[in-house]
C-alpha cells in the first residue's frame, strides 16, 4: 500500500503529542505518589536550584558578557609599584626584573623586605645595582612588627612618592610588559581603586587543578559583584589604588590586629560602585606561582576564610547565602536519591542546573585563561565544594594563622 505523506505527516504530530502527553500525565502522577516528606525536599532543592540560577544568571553571566577593555594608548601619571617580601630570594630573582622591564614611562618599584633571613637582601642589593627606579625598604627583626604583612604594606606606601599604587607579590610575573598601562590611574579622577585579575601558573596534578578553580571561582565572584556595583574584595597580586585613599582612611588600622585582609579587608571597607573599576585585558593580568603542597594550600585558606568574617554585614549575607544554598543544593539531591520516585525529579533539577551552568562557567574559564579546566567543570566544581567545605570547618578549630 502506497504511504501518502501528508497523512503521514499528521500521524507523526498526533503520535509525538499523544507520547508527551502520556509523559506528562507521568509526571503528574509521580507527583501524587510523593509523601508529605518528599514533597518538602523537592520543594526546597527547587528553591536551592533558584538561588543558583540567580548568582549564575544575573551575576555571574553578566562577566562573560561585558567587553574587554582596552589599554590606554599613553601613560597619564606617574605611579608606585609596591612588593612585600619575606623570604623570596628565589621568587625575586625570577619575576622581579619583569616588573622592573615595564613598558611605562614613569614609575618606581618598591620592595618591602620584611624580616627575611635568606638571601633576600643580597638578590635585592643587585638589582638596585641594576635599576634605578627601585627602592628597597628593610623592616628590621623586633617584637614591635608582629604586625606581619600589614606593616609592610604600610611602610611601604609610606616610602613611594607618587599618589597612584599599585600593588602585586614577590610570586608573581605580569603577563605582558604593558600590566602598568592598564593598571595605571584611571582618567575618571573619582576612581580610586581599580582591581586586577591574577591567575595561578599551570602545573602538573588535581592540587594545581583544584587550586585553579577555586581562584577562577573567586575572581568571578568578586569581579562580577564589582560590575553590579558591589565590590567587596580584591586580590594583593594585582590590585591598585591610590595613595590619599589609604591614609585619609587610617590605613589598616581598623583591622591591624587580623593576620590577613590587607588586600580584600581594605577593599571591602572603601570600596563604592562609584569609585571602583575592574580590569580584564589579558595584558593587566598578573600571573602567580601557586601552592605546591596541600598543607600550605590550606594555611593560606585558613587566613583568607578569617579575614572573610570581617566583611561588611551585606557582603556576609550574601556571600553566606551563596555558599548555604548551594550546600543545601547537593545535601538535598543526595537526600532525595533514597526516595522513589522522587530521585527521578530530583535527577533532572540536578541535570539541568548542570546544563545551564556548562553554559556559562565553561566560557568564563576561557575568558579568565583556564581553557583547559572546560572540560573538567563539572568534576572540579563538586570537588571545590567539598574542599570549600572541609576548609570551613578545619577554620572553625584552627585560629592561629600567620603571614610565612
Amino acid at each position: 500500500m502506497k504511504k501518502h505523506p501528508v497523512l503521514d505527516f499528521f500521524i507523526n504530530i498526533w503520535l509525538h503529542y499523544r507520547l508527551k502527553i502520556r509523559n506528562l500525565t507521568l509526571v503528574k502522577k509521580t507527583i501524587v505518589e510523593l509523601t508529605l516528606l518528599e514533597s518538602c525536599l523537592l520543594g526546597a532543592l527547587v528553591f536551592c536550584f533558584a538561588v543558583q540560577l540567580y548568582f549564575s544568571l544575573f551575576i555571574h553571566l553578566k562577566l562573560a558578557l561585558i567587553k574587554v577593555e582596552e589599554l590606554p594608548a599613553q601613560a597619564s601619571k606617574p605611579l608606585s609599584v609596591i612588593i612585600c617580601a619575606r623570604n623570596e630570594a628565589e621568587n625575586l630573582t625570577q619575576y622581579l626584573p619583569a616588573v622592573l622591564q615595564q613598558n611605562y614611562p614613569d614609575f618606581e618599584v618598591i620592595v618591602v623586605n620584611d624580616r627575611s633571613w635568606d638571601q633576600t637582601r643580597e638578590v635585592l642589593k643587585g638589582f638596585v645595582a641594576q635599576y634605578k627606579q627601585l627602592k628597597v625598604v628593610t623592616v628590621a627583626e623586633g617584637e614591635k612588627f608582629i604586625a606581619g604583612k600589614k606593616f609592610a604594606v604600610t611602610m611601604g606606601i609610606k616610602a613611594a612618592s607618587n599618589e597612584w599604587l599599585v600593588f602585586t607579590d614577590a610570586d608573581c610575573v605580569p603577563a605582558s610588559e604593558n600590566w602598568l598601562s592598564g593598571m595605571q590611574q584611571p582618567e575618571n579622577d573619582e576612581t580610586a581603586i581599580v582591581l586586577g585579575y591574577s591567575p595561578y601558573i599551570r602545573r602538573r596534578g588535581l592540587l594545581n587543578s583544584l587550586i585553579r578553580f577555586e581562584t577562577f571561582f573567586t575572581a568571578v565572584n568578586y569581579l562580577a559583584f564589582a560590575i553590579q556595583g558591589m565590590p567587596y574584595m580584591g586580590v594583593g597580586r594585582n590590585m591598585a589604588y591610590k595613595k590619599s585613599l589609604f591614609f585619609k582612611n587610617k590605613g589598616f588600622a581598623a583591622h591591624m590586629h587580623i593576620p590577613s585582609g590587607d588586600d580584600d579587608l581594605f577593599v571591602n571597607a572603601h570600596a563604592t560602585r562609584h569609585n571602583t573599576e575592574i580590569r580584564l585585558n589579558r595584558s593587566t593580568q598578573v600571573w602567580s606561582a601557586p601552592n605546591t603542597s596541600f598543607s600550605a594550600y590550606l594555611r593560606q585558606k585558613k587566613r583568607h576564610f578569617g579575614a572573610g568574617k570581617f566583611y561588611k554585614a551585606k557582603h556576609k549575607f550574601i556571600l553566606s547565602v551563596q555558599i548555604i544554598f548551594q550546600f543545601l543544593f547537593y545535601a538535598l539531591f543526595i537526600a532525595l536519591l533514597f526516595f522513589k520516585p522522587a530521585n527521578y525529579l530530583a535527577g533532572g533539577i540536578f541535570a539541568l542546573s548542570l546544563i545551564i551552568r556548562s553554559f556559562i562557567y565553561p566560557r568564563l574559564l576561557k575568558r579568565l585563561n583556564y581553557p583547559d579546566l572546560r572540560w573538567w567543570f563539572p568534576f572540579l566544581d563538586i570537588l571545590l565544594f567539598i574542599f570549600l567545605v572541609f576548609n570551613g570547618i578545619l577554620s572553625i578549630f584552627v585560629k592561629k594563622v600567620k603571614w610565612k
